[in-house]
């Protein structure tokens, strides 16, 4: 891999805020970016976790209350005696690093160009309770395909913002931050990076956001990749909402999606409702650790059942590590309620089809929040040019399963290049 622009040195950033080696003399300019935690952040945060007020055990012996006591136990004795977020830091420090100010706004991106010339740019977009560091994995396969089982062919020019709010870009102080403004500034940053014809792909909030930069037609994008689609057609979501029995005539796939849905609008959207509806009521998430962490891990079932595992002892595709190093990120950026107005900001159907046109691939891993059957694909994408099921892979996919997740982008825009 090789840098985007020319890499300087920069001072350590400010405790909770993005930073660069010095104040933009032009809001068009790339700044270079780097970051350091203080040490009495990071001693601070470790008396937090060992001073947390722990409530009573469930009532129940399942997570139908909620995140479990012994779950939360495991993870604070391992977050307190045995993380070590200067890893993340240096992992962090081995990719170019940037800022720059679109829309009055500093955002942070990671920009990682292949060695290889005819490269293919793409920008990929996070989402919540994620950052940056969900794609790291990603970024070596990707655009140094040839040293990870690939066809320099397939090699990638990476682009990977922080969501405004979240991370290290800067945290809106007035409204109107919805996914069509970050999908504006999205082309913006592409445009000021020199890329005249470029993909993108997003899950979860980076999907809403990629779809609105397709439904932008910029002319410099050509297609896009998903691994939380917008496919739910009008009927089955109005039955959903109505409490009412799925509608007949539904196959296997389209049953086995409507059951999934079921379940998570009558048991998993209570956070998303709580950040929709009154983030800033959440000074808990900043003031305690353990309260943050718990928080994030609760987002869908099938993802806190892996995390859950990890921290009982499991090898997953995620390991304590990871879970710990998202967690104190935004910790350490004091993120969690900036991150929430994203759900108080949007006023998109999340999955309702949206009418893109461009080239879509659609990845359905099993254990995201729907797996969203061909059939609902083929209606919401009219211009489906990939459409696969995976045997594993939660919410998460390019963080859990960063092979699995780069082979299919590589079969996605293979025919676009």
């Amino acid at each position: 891999m090789t840098i985007a622009e020319p890499r300087h040195e920069t001072g350590s950033a400010a405790s909770g805020s993005a930073a660069s080696d010095s104040p933009a003399s032009d809001s068009a300019e790339i700044r270079p970016f780097s970051y350091t935690a203080p040490p009495e952040e990071l001693d601070d945060l470790r008396r937090r976790i060992r001073a947390t007020r722990w409530p009573e055990r469930e009532t129940v012996d399942d997570s139908s209350q909620g995140v479990r006591l012994e779950v939360m136990r495991a993870l604070a004795d391992y977050w307190a005696d045995q993380h070590d977020w200067r890893k993340a830091e240096a992992r962090l420090a081995e990719l170019p690093q940037f800022v720059t100010e679109i829309d009055g706004l500093d955002i942070h991106f990671i920009h990682v160009r292949s060695k290889h010339e005819d490269a293919m740019p793409m920008i990929v977009t996070h989402g919540w309770p994620g950052s940056v560091l969900e794609q790291l994995k990603i970024v070596g396969p990707l655009t140094d395909p040839t040293a990870n089982g690939a066809d320099a062919s397939d090699a990638f020019h990476l682009v990977i913002p922080s969501l405004p709010g979240h991370g290290f870009s800067g945290k809106p102080d007035a409204t109107g931050w919805d996914p069509v403004r970050i999908a504006k500034a999205w082309v913006e940053l592409m445009r000021r990076l020199g890329y005249d014809r470029y993909v993108a792909q997003g899950g979860d909030w980076g999907n809403a956001v990629t779809e609105q930069m397709a439904l932008l037609t910029p002319p410099g994008l050509i297609g896009i990749h998903t691994n939380m689609p917008a496919t739910v057609p009008p009927a089955i979501q109005a039955a959903l909402d109505a409490h009412e029995p799925p509608p007949a005539g539904l196959d296997p796939e389209e049953r086995g999606a409507w059951d999934q849905l079921a379940f998570f609008c009558a048991h998993g959207l209570a956070y998303a409702q709580e950040m929709g509806n009154r983030p800033q009521t959440l000074y808990a998430l900043a003031d305690s650790p353990v309260g943050l962490a718990a928080w994030m891990l609760d987002h869908d079932a099938r993802s806190y059942d892996l995390i859950a595992r990890v921290f009982a002892g499991a090898a997953e595709g995620l390991s304590r590590d990871d879970v710990l190093d998202n967690v104190t990120l935004y910790w350490l950026t004091n993120t969690a309620v900036s991150s929430a107005r994203l759900y108080w900001e949007s006023k998109l159907a999340f999955f309702a089809p949206k009418g893109v046109t461009l080239p879509v691939g659609v990845s359905v891993f099993p254990d995201e929040i729907y797996a969203a059957p061909r059939s609902w694909a083929t209606a919401a994408y009219p211009n489906l040019v990939h459409f696969n099921r995976l045997d594993r892979g939660t919410h998460f996919a390019a963080w859990e399963q960063p092979e699995l997740f780069s082979s299919e982008v590589r079969a996605t825009f293979r025919s676009l290049r």
